[in-house]
């Protein structure tokens, strides 16, 4: 039964289409892991929700900041941004119970020396404590008062994780991790601004995954949400956002011998600057 982890999809449900045509997909035997960003931006976020909701227990998925962000605007927070492509999600007759499922998503996924996030691991959790503080996010997400969170969800501190955290300020810090992260200090203070690739960061910064020391690294972490990083498919990471929204190819890694499959996208967006 074969796993493979797919890149950011980004609302390219074509593109989906054609990769799982590639692969030559059986939801009866196969199963797929999504790395996060499902939605916005490309042109058919129903569509992509629509299909992975239906593959049931075949499909895994972790949530991103697009999908966060299409959650926070359908309960009234947050604020349109130039580029999002979301308006046929949230006026679709189904819109309540995708919603529902998509909030119903992890924010980590591990299985055995795989853990699956969508953006990064601060550099101080191990894969327990970065499946302890997923949960801990999950339970509110999927809870009673989720629409609390999602008021507050925005910002950018607490810039670093601390284990006297509480409340909102708590929860924000684990969100931004996993849905957000690419560079961090060795200390682990989150920077939020630059997203080129690694080697063209500040001084001071570093990719998370080039900390000294990171304590999940005796996992393979699986990630998306950096598209010029590009794929890496290494001992301990497998990043496989590769820009199909912007052009480049949509990428699955079948996770039992690492080999790579890929289709080439239409260039749904300018690339980025």
């Amino acid at each position: 039964m074969p796993t493979y982890a797919i890149g950011d999809l980004q609302g390219c449900h074509a593109s989906l289409l054609r990769l799982l045509d590639h692969l030559r997909f059986d939801p009866a035997a196969d199963r797929l892991w999504f790395v996060g960003d499902l939605v916005n931006r490309g042109p058919d976020s129903l569509g992509v929700l629509r299909c992975i909701r239906d593959l049931g227990d075949a499909a895994v998925c972790v949530l991103g900041n697009h999908d966060l962000h299409l959650l926070a605007l359908a309960e009234g927070f947050g604020r349109v941004h130039k580029g999002d492509t979301l308006d046929e999600v949230l006026a679709a007759p189904d819109r309540d119970e995708l919603l529902h499922w998509l909030r119903s998503r992890r924010l980590a996924w591990r299985d055995g020396d795989l853990l699956m996030v969508h953006a990064g691991v601060l550099p101080g959790w191990t894969p327990d404590d970065t499946m302890q503080r997923a949960a801990e996010a999950e339970a509110v997400l999927q809870g009673p008062h989720y629409r609390e969170f999602f008021a507050q969800m925005y910002g950018n501190v607490p810039v670093a994780w601390d284990d006297g955290l509480a409340g909102v300020e708590r929860l924000r810090v684990i969100v931004n991790a996993f849905t957000r992260l690419r560079y961090c200090s060795a200390a682990g203070e989150m920077e939020f601004h630059h997203k080129g690739a690694p080697g063209t960061q500040p001084a001071g910064w570093l990719p998370w995954f080039g900390v000294p020391g990171r304590r999940s690294a005796q996992a393979t972490c699986v990630i998306g949400h950096w598209s010029t990083l590009g794929l890496v498919n290494r001992p301990d990471l497998i990043a496989l956002d590769t820009g199909c929204l912007w052009g480049g190819r949509l990428t699955a890694v079948r996770l039992e011998d690492r080999q790579v499959f890929a289709v080439q996208c239409p260039q749904a967006k300018r690339p980025q600057a």
